[in-house]
């Protein structure tokens, strides 16, 4: 493939080259998306880079939005942020200095200045990284490529006719003949676009009757120009000879926003509120029914998989342009802009509405709603989780008037209660409530009868169901997962017979359902979790719940509370959990802190053939492990807190059997305090690929010697007697020690990550390599990372490397921390050749990274040693006794990124930084022996930010030096004697950021030419700040958009006297001891002020008569104890957040006013006084 080639070509490029951007440019349908998720998830192409990252940027170009979903990415878990210079920032570090590829599909903006910023954190990037971008637009294409653009054209007919027959499931026409010609003919129709070839494919996949597919063939609708529908014809006909059924399925999917990803559950859940899905038969579930129609539409090709998850389905742009026109007036995604003149009639038709969600959603949002009498769904979507805001117009104004709603979701909002007039809404079928900060259900939702779908999942504050749960009888879905406060199940859980999905069930103490319940729930399917089982008084209980008659459950997790008391007598649950056996269809099952001494009988004989999971987790009395490989289906064992446990032989393969474990794939050990020996036979394991043990100090002997599939191994806290042979893994197996001892690095067995963390003992890394005639022998010839953390006897890394570097010769990454008799890496030698990126970190008595040998050179010349090696990435923090870096007092020459950070006693970076042409990024930070930087960093043409914080000696630039003219970012702080650069600072005619503080001779010595006029973000914060520092012409700056000056001048009392500029979004004032007003005329032409904050302004005692800006959505006060209210229309509706501290008199009146019904501050989303969370 042409593009995979260009690819590798770009990635294998190194030097100066920049960040590539390859475009793929095409109409819609083309098969742009196809053709990146092909590159993105190729084998190969994965193995050229060190990271990967996919976000869809849509025609609503939004850079925070699709910097969240690259930094979610690369960073699972990170919690949401909003603010896109700090997002920014996180991205660069995250990138920095790594090779990446980086997909942006389906972009739209033409805007070169919205696309710098986008693009900017990819700059700190390693050469040879490349960004494609997906776009139709040529544009687009042009403004962004780096390369020619990758033009898709339209398809052959004979690879149309590949595609189409592909789609009807079959190589060929050979099987029907008869629909050959017709086929061929519906083909050319579709004019090569892949889309419409396979849609239509899909759509007679199971049509083999020749007059219909003449009806498609000669259908008036291929007659239609596409400029007068906006629709393909091709597409329009797909949907047009859909069954009636899957119309209105499909068109209820419009309020689903482009781009959105959905679970097939979600959707069906949905279907079957609105009434979509009627069996028509009584033995055919409608979960099952709308399952049907879900995976009919995906062969038809109106679903496609996901690029980012396997569970997760998407629509085409063009599939969802078809559905949001069938659908007409009655979908409406408020994102979606309607003309003035029809809003109001488009309006009053719409049925069915979804939004967008975001951490503040005001009452403006939904001022229009309440025109929506008949409104049957109301669905926010794709909330920027945690904690988002909703006004409380909503709950207790806006939802009491739709009586007509089947569909309420509230998934994601920091409500902490419910209204009761929720029990008014009779119509409802589905309500989620998910991620809200509930405490308790109204009893008045037991009125909702037709309630089909309940979902509180993570409502982590929820602590009771309502007592006359009961009488939810047609309930069919009850999801409470994560829901950690709930202490029981209600009484007559048992009525609810229509259940489906029940995640959780409580074992409650009191007045609460009991497990005999259960039993009259047959009709559970997915997964069961059963906890608290400590409260069952009576074990023949067990027995009713008639676990083993529900064939449609796949999961189930039995589990007793881990803070139970040692000295209770837990006899009782071996016979208990004996009766608990269930179906033998179960694929799933974990049991967590039993008491009983053995395990059920049902686990020791092959009962469960079709169990895939399987967790025992913290049954601390048990002595021994059932005859697990009998399970032919088990892949995934971990095996947790068995405190008794002290040894595992044969018996837990099962007696005589030929090849136990015959699928296992992963297994995993923890905790397991006084687990001594493990005898494990090599055969039975021939399948594994993960092998995991942490935490068994008292383990020893030897691990299983062949382990041909074994792809990932991780040790952690395991004794120095357990004897862990290199040589026994394959090829390119990652292995991560930790804190255990017992490693043999013997044999010829190649692999590429070793992660050593712990190991008290060793002293010397070179010592535990064994090297032959120069030949590494060790296993790490394809080392490429290596990652050694708290080796406390560690003196150095290497010695005296003679010659090439002999011991890691494929060494890309080297991380080393929490070493503190580390003096240095390398004494009399270099670095390896190979290596990319270095951080030191926490190693007390390092002095020098580097001593050079003056005979040595990695490259085996003697030329400059600088250029001697590949670095780009170097990283050195809270290392107290560091002096130098290396002892030639040159850096290499490929470096992009120098990061030091709390190293007092260093001297010196480097002599001169002139041959540093690569260098991207300097940021140095509690350095205060340090005294000036190297010379020649005018010259450095790349590097685009400089932070310099703790650093009261430097000089910052040598006598006579300019900044470099493409440094976009500056952000100097505790740096008093800097005032050459504050001189020059006007000369850079790229800075974007500028954050100053602390740095008394610059500030004062600010130059009469002011300030970067492409300033976007600047910071100022010093007590000596000058009263000609408004002067300085902050309104010249047209782009500034953030603005932060702090500890302000003694004489300002007016705010007029700043003379800000007109594009200002966000606005800190701080510490202003004499400002007493904020006039009108300064605010006046402020139209684009988003933020405003105000701290510490003793004396400021009045806003505004005529109000602030409607343009603030946030306002934040504190410390201005003379403010007492808000004039009258001060706050304007729009306003989304409200946050004050330390204002008495001003939290007070904001306290009355929120009770006032209708009251702007009663209605926005989010109000914070006093450090507490006011609920709206």
């Amino acid at each position: 493939m042409a593009i995979i080639d260009l690819l590798k070509s770009q990635a294998q490029e190194s030097g100066d080259t920049q960040v590539s951007v390859i475009p793929i440019l095409g109409m819609g349908g083309i098969g742009k998306t196809t053709l990146a998720q092909l590159i993105y998830n190729d084998k190969k192409v994965e193995s050229l880079f060190d990271l990967r990252a996919w976000a869809c940027v849509s025609e609503d170009f939004d850079a925070v939005r699709v910097t969240k979903t690259i930094l979610r990415s690369l960073i699972p878990g990170r919690r949401d942020d909003n603010d896109l210079n700090l997002l920014q920032i996180e991205l660069k570090k995250a990138l920095n200095g790594k090779k990446f590829l980086v997909i942006l599909d389906d972009l739209w903006n033409e805007s070169y200045h919205d696309w710098t910023i986008l693009f900017t954190p990819f700059e700190a990037g390693a050469p040879g990284s490349v960004v494609i971008i997906t776009t139709r637009n040529r544009e687009v294409a042009n403004t962004t490529r780096t390369t020619e653009a990758y033009q898709l054209g339209l398809l052959s007919n004979d690879d149309s006719v590949s595609i189409f027959t592909h789609a009807l499931g079959a190589k060929d026409f050979s099987s029907h003949p008869h629909l050959k010609d017709f086929g061929e003919e519906i083909v050319r129709k579709c004019e090569g676009l892949p889309l419409a070839v396979k849609t239509l494919g899909g759509l007679l996949r199971f049509e083999k009757n020749r007059d219909k597919w003449e009806e498609v063939l000669k259908s008036e609708i291929w007659d239609i120009p596409e400029t007068r529908s906006g629709i393909v014809p091709a597409l329009m006909l797909s949907y047009y000879h859909l069954p009636s059924h899957l119309k209105r399925c499909f068109a209820y999917c419009s309020i689903l926003p482009k781009d959105y990803e959905f679970e097939e559950k979600e959707v069906v859940l949905l279907w079957m509120a609105e009434g979509l899905i009627q069996p028509q038969q009584k033995e055919k579930e409608m979960e099952d029914l709308g399952s049907k129609y879900f995976q009919d539409l995906l062969a038809r090709s109106f679903f496609q998989q996901s690029n980012n998850k396997k569970s997760r389905f998407v629509m085409h742009d063009l599939i969802n342009d078809l559905a949001k026109s069938v659908a007409g007036n009655t979908c409406f995604r408020m994102e979606d802009r309607v003309e003035g003149s029809k809003q109001g009639s488009t309006f009053k038709k719409v049925r069915h509405v979804s939004y967008l969600g975001s951490f503040f959603d005001g009452f403006k949002k939904f001022e229009a709603f309440s025109e929506l009498t008949c409104l049957r769904t109301f669905l926010p979507l794709m909330l920027p989780l945690p904690y988002c805001n909703l006004t409380s117009y909503v709950s207790l104004e806006l939802l009491p008037t739709l009586r007509c709603l089947r569909v309420l979701s509230l998934n994601g909002y920091c409500i902490t209660k419910i209204s009761n007039s929720v029990g008014d809404l009779i119509h409802l079928r589905y309500l989620d409530l998910s991620r809200t900060h509930i405490t308790s259900l109204p009893e008045s939702t037991t009125n909702l009868y037709n309630l089909q779908t309940l979902l509180l999942e993570d409502c982590q504050r929820l602590e009771q169901l309502p007592s006359t749960f009961g009488n939810l009888v047609n309930l069919r879905h009850l999801n409470i997962l994560q829901a950690r406060s709930l202490k029981a199940m209600p009484l007559h859980i048992g009525k609810l017979t229509c259940l489906r999905t029940l995640s959780d069930f409580i074992v409650g103490e009191d007045c609460c359902s009991g497990l005999k319940e259960l039993g009259s729930l047959s009709c559970l399917r997915g997964t069961l979790s059963i906890s608290k089982l400590e409260n069952v008084i009576v074990p023949e209980d067990a027995r009713g719940m008639n676990l083993s008659g529900k064939p449609n459950l796949d999961g189930l997790s039995l589990g007793w509370s881990e803070d139970i008391d040692d000295s209770k007598d837990r006899t009782s649950e071996k016979e208990f959990l004996n009766l608990l056996q269930p179906h033998k269809v179960l694929k799933e099952l974990t049991i967590r802190c039993y008491g009983g001494t053995e395990f059920p009988s049902w686990l020791n004989r092959p009962s469960l053939p079709n169990l895939v999971f399987l967790t025992i987790e913290n049954c601390k009395k048990c002595t021994s492990l059932p005859p697990l490989g009998k399970l032919p289906s088990l892949r995934v064992l971990s095996i947790a807190g068995m405190a008794s446990m002290k040894s595992m032989g044969p018996e837990v393969c099962g007696d005589g059997l030929s090849q136990p474990f015959k699928s296992l794939e992963t297994l995993n050990f923890k905790n397991m305090v006084e687990w001594e020996n493990w005898s494990p036979c090599e055969a039975f394991f021939s399948n594994l690929r993960e092998l995991s043990i942490k935490n068994c100090p008292k383990l020893s002997g030897n691990l299983p010697n062949h382990l041909p599939s074994l792809e990932n191994v991780e040790m952690d806290g395991c004794c120095r007697n357990l004897v862990v042979s290199v040589a026994s893994f394959p090829d390119q197996c990652k292995i991560k020690f930790e804190g255990s001892e017992g490693v043999v690095c013997g044999g010829e067995v190649d692999f590429s990550t070793l992660i050593l963390k712990h190991l008290s003992t060793i002293s010397e890394f070179e010592s535990q390599m064994e090297v032959s005639n120069g030949v590494v022998c060790g296993g790490l010839a394809n080392v490429q990372e290596l990652v050694v953390y708290g080796c406390m006897e560690l003196t150095h890394l290497w010695s005296n490397a003679v010659g090439s570097f002999p011991h890691l010769p494929s060494l890309r990454y080297l991380h080393v921390s929490d070493c503190p008799k580390l003096v240095s890496l390398v004494a009399k030698g270099q670095l390896p050749p190979t290596l990319k990126e270095l951080r030191i970190w926490g190693c007390e008595n390092i002095q020098i990274l580097v001593e050079e040998d003056d005979t040595a050179n990695s490259c085996g010349d003697s030329g400059d040693s600088s250029r001697s090696h590949d670095l780009q990435y170097l990283s050195i923090s809270n290392c107290p006794s560091l002096k130098s870096l290396i002892s030639s007092g040159e850096l290499p020459t490929t470096l992009q990124t120098l990061q030091i950070h709390s190293c007092p006693e260093l001297e010196s970076i480097a002599k001169e930084l002139h041959h540093n042409s690569l260098l991207k990024s300097i940021a140095i930070s509690d350095c205060g022996n340090l005294k000036s930087l190297p010379t020649g960093i005018h010259s450095l043409s790349h590097l685009s930010d400089i932070e310099i914080w703790g650093c009261p000696s430097l000089d910052f630039l040598p006598d006579g030096e300019l900044l470099p003219a493409n440094l976009t970012r500056l952000d100097l702080a505790g740096c008093e004697k800097l005032q050459v650069v504050v001189n020059r600072i006007h000369t850079c005619t790229s800075l974007q950021y500028l954050s100053m503080g602390r740095c008394q001779r610059a500030l004062v010595c600010f130059p009469e030419e002011g300030f970067p006029t492409n300033l976007t973000s600047l910071s100022i914060y010093n007590r000596s700040i000058a009263q000609g520092l408004f002067e300085w012409g902050l309104h010249r700056i047209n782009s500034l958009k953030y603005l932060q000056i702090c500890d302000g001048s003694l004489h300002l009392v007016s705010f007029q006297e700043m003379k800000l500029p007109t594009s200002l979004i966000d606005l800190r004032i701080v510490n202003f001891p004499n400002l007493e007003y904020l006039s009108p005329e300064g605010f006046r032409n402020l139209t684009s002020l988003a933020v405003l904050r105000i701290h510490n302004c003793e004396k400021l005692a009045s806003f505004p008569k005529k109000g602030l800006p409607p343009s603030i959505r946030y306002l934040e006060i504190g410390d201005c104890k003379k403010l007492t209210s808000f004039p009258a229309n001060c706050l304007h509706p729009s306003l989304l957040h409200l946050w004050i501290n330390r204002c008495p008199d001003l939290e007070g009146w904001c306290k009355k006013e929120r009770g006032r019904e209708g009251s702007t501050i009663a209605r926005i989303p989010h109000v914070f006084l006093a450090l507490d969370l006011i609920d709206n």
